[in-house]
């Protein structure tokens, strides 16, 4: 009956980010275009559509794509760029034609007790492929029409119904979704939806009880997403890439080294290396990029709502970073062992002692392998604090400290 404070502007600052907003509500339609205009949804220059012109809309989509046209002129026919500021008002008698099928009877029961008529039930049902065809087809070009304006606004709908409406979403774009209600109409929306978040209002605690996430009020949702949603997408794909990279870094060596060695399966590190370096040598670090990394700051985050847009077309991580990781993987690990092994082919003294051994190039080779590794995380790090810097370099002095302690005397006099 009654917005919550700053709940216009945040479905403005929301749309700014490409969020598709949907309303699903239960209140008839006059009630609908009025919290519409209340929240901004709807202003003065929106092109409201009704029911019976969606259909038109559908159907001329239908009719161009079974055209002869090449994709260039279909696109332009359709105009994507003309629904920008069309607004669809919807009503749950006519997503009924769009989301309700009839329920299937148990065909065991049918076919013990009238054989025929469960053979003429599945004839009529191979009949019947094509209009599911047809549904099918106008739930997709009603899903790209709907996605396509600026929102969309449901009215006089079911708890089903919106549940089916999520799923339709769902089905047809390769999206997330996230439902926000207050009430318990709202449990199987919520718990449809990839993220459920829950108000806890007036209207009980159900909503809160089955949702992933709740607060007090709808504005906060504006930081959820463009905050801290965007901080984790950011810190989960740096996390990613350094995880790639550093253990193609370190596994890469052993292949190289496999030439020299006869294929003997030796490998370049003694056994405790390997065991400490992804407990301890190579883990403190991303580990705080992954819960402090901060590219920008919140105010800014909430003020540019458009830095939102990267990670909704996953352009942090994807295929292509993921082979750029490899790619520098491989190239480091390149540098680790073959600029030691240099080194260390022909090395003796005046005296002609050889100075080149196994262990010698063994601690040298994992020596650079770490001070590499963890300086590539201060790299990918763009806030750094004390932790993190005592993270980076903590590391480095404890593989000092360790290795030391395993080559000298200390140890075995203790023991």
């Amino acid at each position: 009956d009654k917005l919550q404070d700053g709940v216009p502007q945040t479905i403005h600052t929301l749309a700014k980010a490409d969020i598709k907003i949907w309303v699903l509500t239960g209140d008839k339609k006059e009630t609908a275009e009025n919290i519409g205009f209340a929240c901004k949804l709807l202003t003065d220059e929106s092109v409201i559509t009704y029911g019976e012109e969606v259909n038109t809309l559908i159907q001329r989509r239908i009719d161009l794509q079974k055209s002869s046209m090449n994709p260039g002129d279909l696109n332009n026919e359709l105009n994507p760029e003309s629904n920008k500021k069309r607004t669809l008002i919807i009503t749950g008698s006519w997503l009924n034609e769009i989301l309700l099928e009839k329920k299937k009877r148990k065909k065991r029961r049918l076919k013990l007790k009238f054989p025929k008529a469960a053979e003429q039930k599945q004839q009529d049902q191979q009949t019947k492929t094509p209009v599911n065809a047809l549904k099918e087809e106008r739930q997709k070009n009603f899903v790209d029409l709907a996605c396509e304006c600026r929102s969309v606004i449901c009215c006089r709908v079911t708890p089903k119904q919106k549940a089916m409406v999520v799923n339709l979403v769902k089905k047809y774009k390769k999206a997330v979704t996230l439902s926000i209600g207050d009430g318990a109409n709202d449990v199987s929306m919520i718990k449809t939806a990839h993220i459920g978040v829950g108000i806890s209002g007036q209207e009980g605690m159900q909503a809160v009880m089955s949702s992933d996430y709740s607060f007090a009020q709808f504005k906060y949702l504006q930081r959820l997403l463009l905050v801290h949603g965007r901080w984790s997408y950011i810190r989960m794909c740096k996390f990613l890439s350094y995880f790639f990279y550093k253990n193609f870094s370190y596994t890469l060596v052993h292949f190289w080294y496999a030439f020299f060695n006869g294929f003997s399966g030796q490998t370049v590190y003694d056994t405790v290396f390997i065991s400490l370096y992804n407990l301890l040598y190579s883990s403190l670090p991303i580990i705080v990029v992954g819960l402090q990394d901060q590219d920008v700051s919140d105010k800014l985050s909430m003020q540019c709502p458009s830095l939102y847009i990267p990670g909704q077309k996953g352009k942090l991580f994807n295929y292509t970073k993921f082979f750029l990781s490899l790619l520098h993987g491989t190239i480091s690990s390149l540098v680790i062992f073959f600029i030691p092994y240099g080194a260390f082919c022909q090395m003796t003294t005046n005296e002609g002692k050889i100075n080149s051994d196994y262990q010698t190039f063994a601690f040298t080779t994992a020596t650079a392998l770490i001070i590499i590794v963890n300086f590539q995380a201060g790299l990918i790090m763009t806030y750094w604090t004390f932790l993190f810097a005592f993270s980076v370099f903590g590391t480095i002095i404890i593989y000092f400290a360790i290795t030391y302690d395993l080559h000298s005397s200390g140890m075995l006099i203790l023991f």
